[in-house]
C-alpha cells in the first residue's frame, strides 16, 4: 500500500468535515437545521475544492448516491398515498379492541405491526404514522403513552436493521457494498429478531408499573377505512415490491427502481389522488440533507484524507478482523447515539470501501456497522430521527394538556433507551462471536 503524506487538500476538506458534523450534532444547542449545515458544507467543501484543486461541482454531482435519493423518496410517496386513506388508524384501533385492556399485550401487538412496517417502510416513517395513533387510542383508554411512544420508537430502530430498506443507513451500505435485499435480510433478520425479542421483553420490565394499570373500555369499533380501494390496493402493490425487492438482483433492478416502479403503479390505480397531495409527506428536507451529506464525503474522499485515516485503521483490521468488527459495532453504536447514525454510516463507508479496494474481507465490517448503528439509535433521544419525532410529539402533548410525565425528556429516554441499547449490543457481539465465519463470507 501506498504511504500517503497529510497535505494541504486533506486539512482543508478535513476542517470542512470537522465543522459541519460538528454543527449537524449540536443541531439542539445553536437551533440551526441539520439540512441547512449540511448544504453550507457540501457548497463550502466544493467552493475551496476548487480553489485548491481537489474537487468540483461535477465531481460533487457523481458523489451523490442517487439510488439512496430515489428509493427514500419513492417510498416516502408511498406512504404519503397510504395516510389518508384512514388504513392505518384502523388497523392501529383493531390492536387496541384486540387487546381488551391488556396494556403489555396491546404494547406486543402494536410494536409487531409497527416493526413488520419498518422493515419495509423505513422506522422514521414507520413512527410518522403510528405517533399520532398511539396518542389518540391511549387518550381513548386513559393510559399513559410514554410505554407505547418510547416502544415504538426502540421496536422501530431495531426491526429496521433486518432489511436493505428498513433503515436509512443500511440503504446506504447496501448501495455502497452492492449488498442485495436478500443477502442483507438473510444476514441481518436473525440477529435483529433475537434483539428485538430482547428489547419486548426489556420492556415489560422497564415500564411495569405503567403497564399494569387497567386500561379502560373505549369504542374503537367506529373507526372505518376512508378509501379501502387505495388501501387495498396499497396493499397489494406493497406486496408486490417485497417480491421484486427480493428478485431485484436477478432482474437487474436497482432497488431504487422496485419503490420508484411501486410509486409509479400506485400513484396511477389512484386516479382521484392529486399529485401535490401524494408529495405531501415526502420528508424533503432529509433528502436535502442526503444529498449535502454524499457531497461533503464525496470532498474528503477526493482529497484522500479518508484513504490517510484507513492507513491506521487497515493494520489492525487484519490482524483481527472479528476484534476490529465488535470494536466497529460498540464505537458505531455510541456515537450513533450521541449524535446520529446518518452522519457516522456516511464517514465509514469510504474507509471500508478503501480498505475493500487493497483486497482485506471486510464482509464482517458491513454487518457489525448496519447492525452498531441501528441499536445506537435506541441510546439516547437523539440517536435516530425517529426518536426525535417521538420526542417532538410527546412534548407536544405535554404542553396541550399541562400534564409535564407525557413529555419523554432526555433524561427518561437515557433511563430506558440506554439499558436497552447495551443489552442488545451484548446479545449481538454474542452472536457475532459464534456466528463469524457466516458474517465473514463475501457480500457479493
Amino acid at each position: 500500500m501506498e504511504t500517503l503524506v497529510f497535505n494541504t487538500d486533506m486539512l482543508v476538506s478535513a476542517i470542512i468535515l470537522a465543522v459541519t458534523f460538528t454543527l449537524i450534532f449540536t443541531e439542539q444547542l445553536h437551533g440551526i437545521e441539520r439540512s441547512k449545515v449540511a448544504i453550507c458544507g457540501a457548497v463550502s467543501m466544493i467552493v475551496f475544492g476548487q480553489i485548491f484543486g481537489f474537487y468540483d461541482p461535477e465531481a460533487a454531482i457523481e458523489a451523490i448516491d442517487w439510488n439512496v435519493i430515489f428509493l427514500l423518496a419513492g417510498m416516502m410517496t408511498i406512504v404519503s398515498v397510504m395516510i389518508p386513506t384512514g388504513g392505518f388508524d384502523w388497523m392501529a384501533y383493531k390492536i387496541a379492541a384486540l387487546s381488551k385492556g391488556r396494556q403489555y399485550f396491546m404494547l406486543v401487538l402494536l410494536g409487531s405491526s409497527i416493526t413488520v412496517l419498518s422493515l419495509l417502510l423505513d422506522n422514521v416513517t414507520t413512527v410518522v404514522i403510528f405517533g399520532p395513533l398511539i396518542i389518540l387510542i391511549a387518550k381513548a383508554q386513559k393510559i399513559s403513552p410514554v410505554p407505547y411512544l418510547l416502544g415504538a420508537a426502540l421496536l422501530a430502530d431495531t426491526g429496521g436493521i433486518a432489511t436493505l430498506v428498513g433503515d436509512p443507513p443500511n440503504i446506504m451500505i447496501g448501495s455502497a457494498a452492492e449488498i442485495t435485499f436478500n443477502n442483507f435480510a438473510l444476514h441481518m433478520f436473525p440477529i435483529t429478531l433475537v434483539s428485538w425479542l430482547v428489547v419486548l421483553f426489556l420492556l415489560k420490565i422497564l415500564f411495569k408499573e405503567e403497564l399494569a394499570v387497567k386500561a379502560a373500555d373505549a369504542n374503537m369499533d367506529e373507526v372505518r377505512v376512508v378509501d379501502p380501494r387505495v388501501w387495498k390496493a396499497s396493499i397489494v402493490i406493497l406486496l408486490i415490491m417485497v417480491g421484486l425487492f427480493m428478485a431485484h438482483n436477478a432482474l437487474h433492478w436497482e432497488p431504487w427502481f422496485v419503490a420508484i416502479l411501486g410509486m409509479t403503479g400506485l400513484v396511477m390505480v389512484s386516479r382521484s389522488v392529486e399529485m401535490e397531495n401524494a408529495l405531501e409527506h415526502v420528508e424533503f428536507t432529509l433528502l436535502i440533507f442526503f444529498l449535502g451529506l454524499f457531497m461533503i464525503i464525496g470532498g474528503v474522499e477526493h482529497s484522500q484524507f479518508l484513504e490517510w485515516i484507513g492507513m491506521f485503521i487497515t493494520p489492525f483490521v487484519e490482524s483481527d478482523l472479528l476484534l476490529a468488527t465488535i470494536i466497529l459495532m460498540w464505537v458505531g453504536a455510541f456515537l450513533s447515539a450521541a449524535i446520529d447514525n446518518i452522519p457516522f454510516t456516511a464517514a465509514m463507508i469510504p474507509i471500508i470501501l478503501g480498505m475493500d479496494a487493497q483486497g482485506i474481507p471486510v464482509a464482517p465490517l458491513w454487518w457489525g456497522l448496519a447492525m452498531g448503528v441501528g441499536l445506537g439509535g435506541n441510546g439516547t433521544h437523539i440517536g435516530s430521527t425517529a426518536n426525535v419525532f417521538i420526542v417532538t410529539i410527546s412534548e407536544r402533548l405535554a404542553r396541550e394538556t399541562g400534564d409535564k410525565s407525557l413529555a419523554i425528556t432526555p433524561g427518561l429516554w437515557f433511563r430506558k433507551g440506554f439499558p436497552v441499547m447495551l443489552i442488545t449490543l451484548i446479545v449481538s457481539t454474542f452472536v457475532f462471536w459464534a456466528f463469524f465465519d457466516f458474517y465473514a463470507q463475501p457480500v457479493n
